[in-house]
């Protein structure tokens, strides 16, 4: 089954369904919050809220929608609430953990744990909107259509955003190579 039928059977009451939804977009949804919130602890209580909110506005769910574009809305809603009962909490820089233990030698592990490092800290620096795009379209595989119809916009704007979301992550990302 699509995970829009599925949805429409959680719609329409089998709740049993929301399991197999569950199963196949937890991931995805918790690496989105994971890499919006850079808090690990937050990312799953976010995940969890999100799921709890299709059971609860499954009745909003509209025929013909793509489901995986209805569910990031929510995560993105989930965040967006978050964060404005947290905006003081967060500041123009936010401090990332390493990243990442490497099976090869110690040499290519350090540079590769300081490369995503540096990433994540450039990252952090994008406004939320220019951090949200990057991770829709570079992490989380979503077409420019998808993440177009998930933020109410066209995809021409979304590729203009994006290009200059990239230049502006090149930008620090060089900037704090030099520190």
């Amino acid at each position: 089954m699509t995970d829009e039928q599925i949805m429409e059977a959680v719609k329409n009451g089998d709740l049993e369904q929301a399991s197999i939804l569950y199963a196949r977009y937890h991931k995805r949804i918790f690496n989105f919050l994971a890499r919006m919130t850079f808090d690990r602890e937050q990312a799953e209580d976010l995940t969890q809220n999100v799921f709890l909110r299709l059971l609860k506005y499954r009745k909003s769910y509209k025929d013909g929608l793509r489901f995986q574009s209805w569910i990031y809305q929510m995560a993105r809603n989930a965040f967006s609430d978050y964060y404005q009962a947290h905006k003081n909490k967060y500041s123009q820089f936010v401090d990332v953990q390493q990243v990442g233990n490497r099976a090869s030698s110690a040499q290519e592990d350090m540079e590769q744990t300081e490369k995503e490092e540096l990433l994540n800290r450039s990252m952090a620096l994008l406004s939320e909107d220019q951090r949200e795009l990057l991770i829709l379209t570079r992490f989380q595989h979503m077409k420019y259509e998808e993440v177009a119809q998930v933020m109410d916009t066209t995809v021409a704007n979304i590729k203009v955003k994006v290009h200059r979301a990239i230049g502006k992550l090149r930008e620090h990302y060089f900037q704090l190579e030099q520190l």
